[in-house]
């Protein structure tokens, strides 16, 4: 087999790039791993492709570096600074393109306010590169899960807008250079 060709050691579930529905893999199904990102996997099998969240990374034989998950932090009373959300922002992806969402572009806004119950709220404004991007959902859940992953923050809410409309100017110099748009 090729290296990155795999069969599923297990069911799995994933979810049909790109109109973003849920769909389960059988076990001993045979997928190609196009891309790794943030943690989780872009598959292409017999059927399309698919995205494979890192919880699941063993069914194709895979770890995941724990520094590419978010992990819920427990200790909610320590400060944070809006740079560590950048950070965390920065390993998450839209499964079809090999650039971060901040590097994108896609982030528009980030707040913070202290959460009624201990720790930091995060509110998030944040686009696609086209509305009818049925992935939307699962990376808007990405970005709440690694805004929650940082310590101090007790939760996150995500929010997709559509104004102002995405444009490829907004991509980062790092962004274009890695979709080779320089």
């Amino acid at each position: 087999m090729p290296e990155d060709q795999r069969t599923l050691t297990r069911e799995v579930e994933a979810t049909l790039i790109p109109q973003g529905t849920p769909m389960t893999l059988s076990e001993g199904e045979s997928v190609t791993i196009t891309h790794r990102l943030g943690g989780n996997f872009t598959v292409m099998t017999m059927n399309g492709m698919f995205r494979i969240s890192g919880a699941n990374a063993d069914a194709l034989g895979e770890t995941v570096d724990p520094k590419a998950q978010a992990e819920k932090s427990s200790n909610a009373d320590l400060p944070v600074e809006k740079e560590q959300l950048w950070e965390a922002l920065k390993k998450v992806f839209d499964p079809e393109i090999p650039v971060n969402i901040v590097d994108l572009g896609l982030v528009y806004s980030l707040e913070l306010e202290a959460h009624p119950e201990g720790g930091q709220k995060v509110s998030m404004e944040m686009t696609l590169t086209a509305p009818g991007c049925g992935m939307g959902p699962v990376i808007a859940e990405d970005a709440k899960t690694h805004l929650e992953g940082v310590p101090g923050v007790a939760a996150a809410h995500v929010e997709i807008v559509w104004d102002p409309p995405w444009h490829q100017e907004m991509i980062s110099e790092t962004g274009k250079m890695v979709l080779g748009l320089v």
